[in-house]
């Protein structure tokens, strides 16, 4: 109920013109930022699934971009490899045509200053520089080379070349996110990449009575092995196997010793986290020598090694004109590892597909979330011009009628 008095209409007239100004403010601000919220009170509810979407958008945004950097590493990295590649079948072109018996020593000499060449050409690919400033197959050691390079004096040959080729990178893997809680490992090691055969270590040291004298922790192959007090040679093969690793553990049949297998073509990584287990069993020497070069070569016997062993091995029987190393040995060591980096080639081929369609999930994520935000948070610009309109017609009647309600002036009392 009203109290009617002469002020009545005044402050009436007045109270209406104020909200229709708060009205009209309201619309100009949302028409300027194309926004219905301008504070959490305008709509509480709209606002906080508001801030949820607009936090999921720059996280979906973030998930391309870590995708798309991922399939330009990929792409990068693929172009090396396969370069590499046909590097490989070049040199093992010319150990077929070394191990066939028509050409003679100076010929074969011939041909080893080619092979040569073609091996500085790989180890140069092996320690490319992706565009980013980082090494592209040295793990996770991004800033310093791949693979180190030694020069020694070679039979046949009067001038130093290349006799060693070793990794200097480590194993370890990087997880990008592309998603939610989902993630793409990706491995850059180059001592996969680049090794030709399966390696073997035969331990030479009987382990028939060997046990665990305290608990400890091996890492094969980056994965962490528990062993119990009390363990003994077989326990420990058993959990090796059972790990994951791609590794196969076994008892030498001659030795009693412990038999290291890879189930693919790379090089065994070994150490000791916690304890000694290893060194005791004579497998690696002590924690002063790093992995993958820490195995204790006197009590442990060594096959397998890189592509850069076999194209060395190669030019090397070339120069003193041993056709047949040439056509048994070193041949099929350039098979494992024309094979190996094939496989390589397809794995990487896989991971850039898989990111390509992270990145085109993503996009269709952006455009179905940015309707969520748009939904909630802007506004229909033609129905919010219109509603301005109808609010400056009313204000406009409003001040229409006041004035003619308070039309007396000073000049109706001077008649």
């Amino acid at each position: 109920m009203h109290r009617i008095s002469s002020q009545f209409n005044n402050n009436d007239t007045q109270y209406q013109l104020r909200k229709q100004e708060v009205r009209q403010a309201m619309a100009n601000r949302q028409i300027g930022t194309q926004s219905k919220i301008g504070q959490l009170r305008d709509d509480p509810i709209a606002a906080g699934h508001l801030v949820r979407y607009q936090s999921y958008l720059g996280r979906v945004n973030q998930f391309e971009k870590n995708a798309q950097t991922l399939a330009d590493n990929l792409n990068v990295r693929e172009g090396y490899m396969n370069q590499n590649l046909q590097i490989m079948h070049r040199v093992r072109e010319l150990a077929v045509n070394g191990a066939n018996g028509v050409y003679n020593k100076d010929d074969l000499k011939n041909m080893a200053v080619e092979v040569n060449e073609l091996l500085k050409e790989m180890i140069q690919n092996a320690n490319a520089v992706g565009p980013d400033g980082n090494t592209l197959f040295a793990g996770t050691h991004t800033k310093g080379i791949a693979f180190d390079v030694e020069y020694g004096n070679i039979p046949g040959t009067s001038e130093e070349l290349i006799e060693k080729v070793t990794y200097k990178g480590n194993i370890g893997t990087n997880k990008i996110e592309v998603d939610e809680c989902a993630y793409l490992a990706v491995d850059n090691s180059g001592t996969k990449t680049f090794w030709a055969e399966p390696q073997q270590l035969s331990g030479q040291r009987d382990l028939t009575s060997w046990q665990a004298l305290e608990d400890s922790t091996i890492v094969v192959d980056g994965i962490e092995i528990g062993v119990k007090a009390g363990d003994n040679v077989f326990a420990l093969i058993s959990k090796i196997n059972d790990s994951g690793a791609a590794v196969k553990a076994t008892i030498d049949p001659i030795s009693n010793g412990l038999q290291l297998s890879t189930t693919d073509s790379h090089q065994l990584w070994l150490e000791d986290k916690n304890g000694t287990a290893l060194e005791d069993m004579g497998i690696i020497m002590g924690k002063d020598q790093l992995p993958p070069y820490n195995i204790n070569t006197t009590a442990v016997k060594v096959s397998g090694g890189s592509m850069f062993d076999a194209v060395i091995a190669l030019r090397d029987a070339m120069l003193t004109g041993d056709q047949e190393a040439i056509g048994s040995r070193v041949l099929g060591t350039l098979d494992y590892g024309i094979s190996n980096l094939t496989t390589r080639l397809a794995k990487s081929g896989s991971d850039y597909e898989r990111a390509m369609n992270n990145i085109q999930r993503s996009q269709t994520n952006n455009v179905n979330v940015t309707q969520l935000v748009s939904r909630e948070g802007d506004i229909d610009i033609t129905e919010a011009i219109t509603d301005l309109k109808m609010m400056e017609y009313v204000n406009q009647a409003t001040l229409s009628n006041a004035g003619k309600m308070y039309s007396s002036t000073l000049l109706n009392y001077m008649r």
